[in-house]
C-alpha cells in the first residue's frame, strides 16, 4: 500500500443530519479521497478530480464540506484548512 498523502483521525463524519461516525478517518492517497469509519470500513471514496471540498460560510470553524459521488458530507476535524490544502495539493499535476 502506498504511503498516504494526508491522513486525519478522530473525524466526525455526517451525511445530512445523520452521524455516520464520531471517530472516523479521512485518507488521501493515490489520487483518491476515502472516508473511513473508526473500524476502517470505507464509507465512501472517489478520485480527487471528482471531489468538491470547501469550508462552509456559516458554520463552526472546525467544519469542512465534501461532496463525493453526489453525496454531501459534513466533516468536523481539528484543522479543516490542512484538509482543504491537502486536497488542492493532491489535485495538482506533478512535474
Amino acid at each position: 500500500m502506498a504511503e498516504s498523502e494526508f491522513n486525519a483521525t478522530g473525524v466526525r463524519i455526517e451525511r445530512w443530519l445523520r452521524s455516520l461516525t464520531r471517530a472516523g478517518q479521512i485518507r488521501i492517497s493515490d489520487g483518491r479521497l476515502a472516508l473511513l469509519t473508526s473500524y476502517g470500513t470505507e464509507i465512501d471514496s472517489a478520485p480527487l478530480g471528482a471531489v468538491e471540498a470547501h469550508k462552509p460560510l456559516f458554520a463552526a470553524r472546525d467544519r469542512a464540506l465534501a461532496v463525493l459521488n453526489g453525496n454531501r458530507y459534513s466533516l468536523r476535524l481539528g484543522a479543516p484548512d490542512r484538509f482543504l490544502q491537502a486536497v488542492e495539493t493532491a489535485r495538482r499535476p506533478r512535474a
